[in-house]
């Protein structure tokens, strides 16, 4: 993953990669009148989204990590697309930037303590040398994944829930939305194995890149609180804005036939489908686990 880190948080987090997911909202009006266009975008989203995840599994470079989750997660916005939630994915498209800068500017200040070394089989337990960006990170991971009442989990599991209730009379949606719950469990390893190695593991590295660890300065470390906060709250304090029945914050910028609503249908489901995304990420996360501290091997970071 090549540029500065900041640069790399604008670009995944907020700017160049969501353009062509914004573009396919303002589209909206077109898109309504061709169901076979619409099928072929949350089929490609939901694909995108499990095969990114799978690429991320598999990186050690820890920018590359959450370059290729920003993949996955645009993934599935475009399933949201495609299933004809445009109001749902432009709140996960909000929701995203601010959990996706949080890590990707802590993974810089993990970088900058480190002398400029990002490969996971160099790093290594910095739980108690970084607390601050320690501290971050899991919260970041936590709304990353979805975990319950943090920003990511108002957008991420209604997504997945939405596109469950539109499988009665879509096509396509029965099937994205089995792809979007085993993504989320990926999605939970992925992001657990790097938190684990960077923060929780035994260092991996030379003895003396860690006399000198400390955490950045405040320059580096206000920005990372104020997208704590995003991470924390926006998604509770802006949900009935963004979603609320009869809200009117999208005017006339996407299409939304009001004929067709069924906003109010999740609340409707059985608490296993409600509940199976989340599952789903508690086995990934368990996984992670296991894999980091649980694997004997000659070289505990075979499995990278």
């Amino acid at each position: 993953m090549e540029g500065p880190t900041p640069v790399s948080a604008l670009i995944h987090a907020a700017t160049m990669v969501t353009a062509g997911v914004f573009l396919v909202l303002r589209l909206s009006f077109f898109l309504e009148y061709n169901s076979n266009i619409l099928i072929f975008i949350s089929i490609i989203g939901a694909m995108t989204a499990v095969f990114a995840a799978t690429v991320a599994v598999f990186q050690v470079d820890v920018k590359k990590v959450i370059a290729y989750s920003t993949c996955s997660q645009l993934g599935y916005m475009l399933l949201s697309c495609g299933v004809a939630n445009y109001t749902v994915a432009f709140f996960h498209l909000v929701n995203h930037a601010f959990f996706k800068a949080l890590l990707f500017l802590s993974a810089g200040v993990v970088i900058h303590a480190m002398h400029d070394e990002q490969d996971l089989r160099r790093l290594g337990g910095l739980g108690r040398l970084l607390p601050f960006t320690y501290v971050m990170v899991l919260v970041g991971s936590l709304a990353l994944i979805g975990f319950p009442f943090l920003t990511g989990y108002y957008s991420k599991d209604l997504l997945l829930e939405m596109a469950y209730v539109k499988s009665g009379y879509m096509i396509n949606a029965n099937f994205v939305y089995t792809i979007g719950v085993i993504t989320a469990g990926i999605t939970s390893f992925y992001t657990f194995k790097s938190l684990f190695i960077i923060f929780l593991s035994d260092p991996f590295n030379y003895k003396q890149n860690y006399k000198d660890i400390h955490e950045g300065s405040l320059v580096l470390l206000l920005p990372l609180f104020i997208l704590f906060l995003g991470s924390l709250f926006f998604g509770y304090l802006v949900k009935d804005l963004f979603l609320g029945l009869g809200t009117d914050i999208w005017c006339n910028s996407f299409y939304y036939d009001y004929r067709n609503l069924v906003i109010m249908e999740p609340e409707l489901l059985s608490q296993y489908i409600k509940q199976l995304p989340l599952f789903c990420s508690y086995v990934g996360v368990s996984m992670a686990y296991a894999c980091v501290f649980n694997v004997k091997m000659k070289n505990k970071y075979n499995f990278l």
